[in-house]
């Protein structure tokens, strides 16, 4: 009797997900996501209207249904995510940006006139952006909790914004959820991205989506403006200092050795280039102070925007 009990074949996953509520059917997870898509298309474009006087659009694109961490190693390679928690709700949240949307949205933050703005390379978020990219999430993770209305009316959590190729490896320890991914695109500037909720079935299929209640709209905020302001000055840049010395012949250079000098080109006070990001800032003189050598700044080179802009890339 043992043997035969032994060898009864193991039900099917996708089959146990469903009896046990982790899985929905097509229709239903289908319609719920169009829900939650539809509260994001209404408020979120409210909120970074208030909040940065800025114009955007969001669409719901489509959803898709599976294995989170397939759902997730599916995103374009050119987003940006975080982890979130939302009590009474899930501990297993993730939300997706397209890394574009973040770049556009800071040149608009900076000042950048609109018509100017263009589609930027795809590349990783410099240390600046990463800092804008957390303030995005909470608006999307604030549109989110109200739509779920979990019980107790708790703050989602969400973790340090992260790269898709530095994501850690699922753990094999851990089983993996069905998932849900909602897919909208969000447009500013003529800019057209996309964003992602990813969350586990579970919590989704017992939930009824409902509207936040809409609020009356306060006056164009500086909060976006002032914190973008405070990490541009509190960002550590580095600097190189250039200074031509005298030329030499391929012989000459060929041949030197430890102890050997070469001479500055400069004769009088020595022009130093300083310069960041390849991005040449001040012509400096070389000096000393005390025990330190040190460069003197004589001119600048290009306005503090153009300065700012170029740092933060």
């Amino acid at each position: 009797m043992r043997n035969v009990l032994s060898q009864r074949p193991a039900m099917d996953p996708v089959l146990l997900a469903k009896l046990t509520g982790r899985l929905g059917d097509a229709a239903t997870v289908e319609k719920l996501c169009a829900l939650l898509s539809e509260v994001y298309s209404e408020f979120l474009p409210d909120i970074f209207k208030s909040e940065t006087g800025l114009d955007i659009t969001v669409a719901y694109v489509g959803c898709r249904s599976g294995y989170k961490n397939d759902l997730i190693a599916d995103l374009d390679t050119n987003v940006t995510l975080v982890d979130a928690t939302l009590r009474n709700w899930s501990q297993n949240i993730t939300f997706a940006c397209d890394n574009s949307f973040v770049i556009a949205l800071m040149e608009n933050l900076l000042g950048a006139a609109p018509d100017t703005i263009e589609q930027p390379a795809e590349r990783l978020l410099s240390v600046i952006e990463l800092d804008l990219a957390v303030m995005v999430f909470e608006k999307i993770a604030n549109v989110f909790r109200s739509a779920v209305n979990a019980p107790g009316g708790f703050e989602p959590s969400i973790e340090a914004p992260h790269a898709l190729e530095s994501r850690a490896k699922p753990s094999e320890e851990n089983p993996d959820e069905f998932a849900a991914a909602i897919n909208m695109s969000i447009a500013l500037s003529g800019i057209t991205s996309e964003f992602s909720l990813i969350v586990p079935q579970a919590p989704l299929l017992k939930t009824q989506i409902s509207a936040p209640k809409a609020k009356s709209q306060s006056a164009k905020s500086t909060e976006w403006t002032e914190q973008l302001t405070e990490q541009v000055h509190r960002s550590h840049v580095t600097l190189d200092a250039k200074i031509r010395l005298q030329d030499l012949t391929l012989r000459t250079i060929s041949k030197l050795a430890a102890g050997d000098v070469i001479p500055f080109h400069d004769t009088g006070d020595v022009r130093v280039e300083v310069s960041a990001n390849n991005k040449e800032l001040y012509v400096c003189e070389f000096g000393r102070s005390g025990d330190n050598y040190t460069v003197r700044v004589k001119d600048t080179i290009g306005s503090d925007d153009e300065l700012i802009r170029h740092l933060m890339n």
